[in-house]
């Protein structure tokens, strides 16, 4: 009776140390899948930012409206994986984020558009929307469409980014698919175990909710044309220099 005793003893003892050491390993491997944290204020975190998306990893980055998911634009298995982390049809469309007038006139047709025009909006919260040219190339990147929305964020860390990494690069709100997007980096943490790092910036857009909206989206893809895709931040002072410079909206 004894012996049956120290017996079920060491089989629970056994069971327990499995247990015990089956926890431990699922905490290490979640803590392995999560992504790293560099705040943006370190001098080298745009340089780590743009070795992440040349290795086709999906990161978190600060914009100047709201946080986004971001990779190459360039790379079909990254833009695969942004369009799985998000949850999202790859029938809606995503935007790219480049350095400068010159570029936006490399990835999309801008030949119609003046620079003076150009300047006025970029860099700024707003995503400008042209045909692709030919060098937008990747199969992946908006298959239903021709066109590509393009932003030039008005934010130190991103342009050091994007101008260190040098190609076009894919970039949509941190959130998943009809969820808010996000201010500040706490706001996604259920998709740290997807990214490669988040490059923390801090509370965005002074917190605000009702900056929650983003840029505001203008299809320019049309000579002596606008319209209006999303209502976002500067909304109003958009549309009131769209119209100071002579185009017109577009008839719905």
């Amino acid at each position: 009776m004894l012996m049956n005793l120290v017996m079920n003893i060491l089989k629970k003892n056994t069971f327990y140390g499995i247990l015990v050491r089956y926890k431990s390993v699922m905490s290490t491997m979640k803590i392995d899948k999560m992504a790293s944290i560099f705040p943006c204020d370190d001098v080298s975190s745009y340089v780590k930012a743009a070795e992440y998306l040349e290795k086709g990893e999906v990161i978190a980055v600060p914009t100047d409206t709201i946080y986004g998911l971001a990779c190459s634009a360039k790379c079909p298995e990254a833009i695969k994986k942004l369009y799985t982390i998000k949850g999202r049809d790859s029938i809606k469309p995503v935007a790219i984020c480049v350095n400068s007038i010159l570029d936006v006139r490399h990835w999309g047709d801008a030949s119609h558009l003046s620079d003076i025009l150009l300047n006025n909006l970029l860099p700024g919260p707003v995503t400008v929307v042209l045909e692709k040219t030919k060098y937008l190339d990747n199969p992946y990147l908006n298959p239903q469409t021709t066109k590509i929305g393009i932003r030039i964020p008005n934010n130190v860390f991103i342009n050091n980014m994007t101008n260190v990494f040098n190609k076009p690069v894919a970039l949509t709100s941190a959130n998943f698919s009809n969820e808010p997007s996000t201010l500040c980096i706490e706001e996604f943490k259920h998709l740290y175990e997807h990214l490669g790092a988040v490059f923390d910036g801090g509370t965005l857009s002074r917190g605000l909710n009702a900056n929650r909206i983003g840029s505001t989206i203008v299809d320019l893809s049309v000579k002596g044309e606008y319209n209006i895709i999303r209502k976002g931040i500067s909304y109003e002072r958009i549309v009131e220099f769209l119209n100071s410079y002579g185009l017109r909206g577009a008839v719905k």
